[in-house]
């Protein structure tokens, strides 16, 4: 088959691997149907994630059809539609019974495009398959279900939800991504007053209005000042750091009201400064994380009954399968390509969709 390998830093390609086999009883192949690509394997061919070790098939999110299935697995069969998900699970581990499968310790956690091979391919093998997978509803397409793989579990578990949003709150957005942009279509879900989405890119900024931040501000137009005007000095209740970069980290500290909330999502390659001698008597919680993704069945009913209509809002190009070098090429560079998320395969195999 052929697949998208990891050669080193700077280095992929797609090219010719062996087909996947079920190597355990618990696994289950997949077909995969459609693929995305996220910035943590951006982070990765940037050499920010040394675990990664060249000839690693990379990709983490996927939505295909089930081809074999070990012995032991019970809740899918051939044929079978599935997302799969960026997190495999054990479900047996400490941490797996208390529903924290992204720190599993039973041979699961981010193990695809990390760890073991992973989606980017034409099939992928699945560990765990029971606890891995996930049945997708009829209703969905492939383009809209692949998003949540990775980038909405993530946005609403470790942003919205570490971040304890609230009724009445002032949510600030640090970074319009992807994932940034699937904050604040989540944080809507509990009716904070105000979203402030923060971004460099114009085209970023448009895309969080039209996805329901209340007030949109370029990173070097005084965010800071923004947020304290919009809430009479005090700060924001809660910021979500959706970039991993020094610099917006330690922003999000200053914009956060005592007694606040900053949750940090993005993927960090540097370190990134703690300034406690600010912030030790302001009672600011700072919370960090890796998605569990166990809101993944709720957020897959919520897109099937149309409440999560931002999914297909985010992909702004599609390509097939085999085009997976482009794919990364657009996405790498979105100030030029106006790339918020692509999808290869899907209901378009054959489709170039450009940025509007």
């Amino acid at each position: 088959m052929k697949a998208l390998v990891f050669q080193g830093p700077g280095a992929c390609a797609w090219e010719d691997v062996a087909d996947p086999d079920v190597q355990d009883a618990s696994d289950a192949v997949v077909r995969i149907d459609a693929v995305t690509i996220c910035g943590t394997d951006l982070h990765i061919l940037k050499g920010d994630v040394p675990e990664v070790q060249p000839g690693t098939v990379l990709g983490h999110e996927a939505v295909g059809e089930v081809v074999e299935v070990g012995a032991e697995v019970r809740a899918f069969r051939p044929g079978d539609r599935v997302l799969v998900s960026c997190i495999s699970s054990c479900g047996r581990c400490r941490y797996c019974r208390t529903g924290l499968y992204g720190q599993c310790r039973g041979g699961g956690g981010w193990m695809l495009g990390h760890l073991i091979d992973g989606t980017q391919a034409e099939y992928v093998r699945v560990p765990f398959a029971d606890l891995s997978l996930h049945p997708v509803p009829g209703a969905v397409d492939s383009e809209q279900a692949v998003l949540l793989a990775d980038i909405f579990p993530t946005a609403y578990e470790v942003g919205v939800e570490n971040g304890r949003v609230r009724p009445s709150d002032t949510v600030v957005v640090v970074g319009a991504g992807p994932v940034g942009l699937a904050a604040v279509a989540t944080a809507q879900l509990y009716s904070p007053e105000r979203i402030i989405a923060v971004d460099r890119a114009p085209a970023r900024l448009d895309a969080a209005k039209r996805l329901g931040a209340d007030a949109v501000v370029a990173a070097d137009e005084g965010p800071e000042q923004l947020v304290a005007d919009l809430t009479d000095g005090l700060g924001a209740d809660v910021v979500i750091e959706a970039v991993g970069l020094p610099e917006t980290f330690e922003m999000c500290l200053r914009m956060v009201r005592p007694g606040g909330h900053v949750a940090n999502v993005g993927v960090h390659g540097a370190p990134a400064m703690l300034h406690l001698e600010d912030l030790w008597s302001r009672n600011v919680t700072v919370s960090t994380g890796l998605v569990d993704t166990h809101s993944t069945p709720t957020l897959l009913r919520m897109l099937a009954a149309g409440r999560l209509p931002a999914a297909s809002s985010l992909v702004t190009h599609t390509f097939p399968l085999d085009a997976m070098e482009e794919a990364y090429d657009v996405f790498a560079r979105p100030a030029i390509t106006g790339a918020l998320k692509v999808v290869l395969g899907g209901e378009h195999h054959d489709a170039l969709v450009p940025a509007p």
